[in-house]
């Protein structure tokens, strides 16, 4: 009966060994601060996926920088050090079809965006993952951009000569800035704040959840609503390390990822609503900038992305002939 007991003893231990080495532990980082579009989505997913994945294994959310800026975490990714990243503007200084997404206006609401999902980011995916390693599994939302500054509103183009511009570390941003006549420079997300409550930029530009979540209306006056650009976040990955997992881990991941898209869209409607209400309650001053006007000065930076990027031309055909 004594040699039964440590007989159990012993196969327990193996079994609880043996699970133990299989649970798989993953780390997923973003920039987004609390109570921002993007917590609340892999906050949200991490809930779905680890009900699934149940003992196989546990995703952790790291999030307000904690693992690093974009840059570093996309690094990260490639080091195998952090397993999952949400990227969002900063594709398209990783591969450069992902600049279609800077064209100003092109993606004119959340429908088009589904079926761009369906019939273009495949093909740019595939480019992505043969150049870079990087593996996407999930589309998401940063949402639509708006301007926010401490100079003055605006309605033109003509009114952002010489404001000093926050923007993310994609080139297309930067370029279709300059053609307004602004003066952008790229910048780290957690760095922002500090440069507006500064002055050493005098505005920046952000989805709404992405503003009140950092707080930005409590150092600007103004807001803009221009809408001039759509981004997608991505559930980014690495293959080296993400084909390491166990099979039925990553179709869990997956179909984690895919689910959790209806809430994330559910969310973004909800907090344009809601987070315009709290920048207007802050005392920023808000208007509606002249769509029109926008559109008839981004005609350049459509001509420059079709003439520098290989695949722009038919891409930028490709997206728009999905808005109809």
């Amino acid at each position: 009966m004594k040699n039964l007991s440590k007989l159990i003893a012993l196969i327990t231990s193996v079994i609880f060994i043996s699970s133990a080495a299989h649970s798989v532990e993953l780390k997923f980082g973003h920039v987004g601060k609390p109570g921002s579009l993007f917590a609340a989505s892999v906050e949200n997913f991490a809930k779905i996926a680890n009900k699934k994945l149940g003992s196989k294994g546990k995703v952790t959310v790291f999030g307000s920088s904690q693992l690093g800026k974009d840059k570093q975490g996309m690094q990260k990714l490639k080091l195998g050090t952090v397993d999952m990243w949400l990227p969002s503007s900063v594709m398209a200084s990783i591969h450069d079809e992902f600049g279609v997404f800077d064209m100003p206006f092109i993606i004119k609401d959340r429908k088009h965006m589904a079926k761009v999902e369906k019939n273009v980011l495949p093909g740019i995916f595939k480019n992505l993952e043969a150049k870079t390693g990087y593996k996407i599994i999930g589309v998401w939302e940063n949402g639509f951009r708006h301007i926010t500054n401490n100079v003055r509103a605006i309605n033109v183009p003509a009114d952002l000569k010489g404001i000093k511009l926050r923007t993310p570390k994609s080139k297309w941003r930067v370029k279709m800035f300059q053609s307004y006549g602004a003066n952008p420079t790229p910048m780290s997300f957690s760095e922002v704040f500090t440069a507006l409550q500064t002055g050493t930029m005098d505005g920046q530009e952000n989805p709404y959840a992405q503003i009140t979540s950092a707080k930005f209306q409590e150092v600007q006056k103004y807001l803009s609503i221009t809408g001039h650009v759509y981004t997608p976040a991505y559930v980014a990955v690495h293959k080296d390390s993400y084909n390491k997992l166990p099979g039925d881990v990553r179709k869990i991941l997956e179909s984690a990822a895919k689910e959790n898209q209806a809430f994330v869209y559910k969310t973004a409607a909800s907090y344009e609503k809601s987070m315009l209400g709290d920048i207007k309650k802050a005392g920023v001053k808000v208007n509606t900038a002249n769509k029109d006007a926008f559109i008839k000065g981004s005609k350049g930076i459509y001509e420059e992305f079709t003439k520098d990027v290989p695949s722009g031309g038919a891409l930028i055909k490709a997206v728009s002939s999905l808005a109809k």
